[in-house]
């Protein structure tokens, strides 16, 4: 049986876990008080933190969820994930508007990837 490890864990969740080669990562946001390009840039940057502690990175995504607070910053958010994936490297994606926790919060990445 292959091991599985989780980083990060409280009660309710693990911030990573890794079985058979693969991260799987929690939904990552940025700061409910800032603005929306630089939450979508926080929630980025957290993905690449918590990828790189598993030994993995961005070129490695197999898929990510992306939650919108508002659909309309869809283009704004694709804007910053393109520059942000490597090229080559897209991994299979959905996107969707939902209501988000946290008040102020509008924007929710999870990936999974290879390690």
């Amino acid at each position: 049986m292959a091991e599985i490890t989780r980083r990060d864990t409280s009660a309710r969740m693990s911030k990573a876990v890794v079985h058979n080669g693969t991260v799987y990562l929690a939904g990552q946001t940025g700061d409910a008080l800032a603005p929306f390009a630089e939450q979508v840039h926080q929630t980025l940057g957290k993905i690449e933190a918590h990828l790189a502690t598993v030994g993995s990175d961005k070129s490695k995504l197999l898929q990510a969820i992306v939650w919108l607070d508002d659909i309309r910053d869809f283009a704004a958010f694709n804007e910053i994930w393109d520059a942000w994936v490597p090229e080559g490297c897209a991994p299979a994606r959905a996107c969707g508007e939902v209501r988000m926790a946290r008040s102020g919060m509008r924007v929710e990445v999870t990936v999974i990837a290879a390690v």
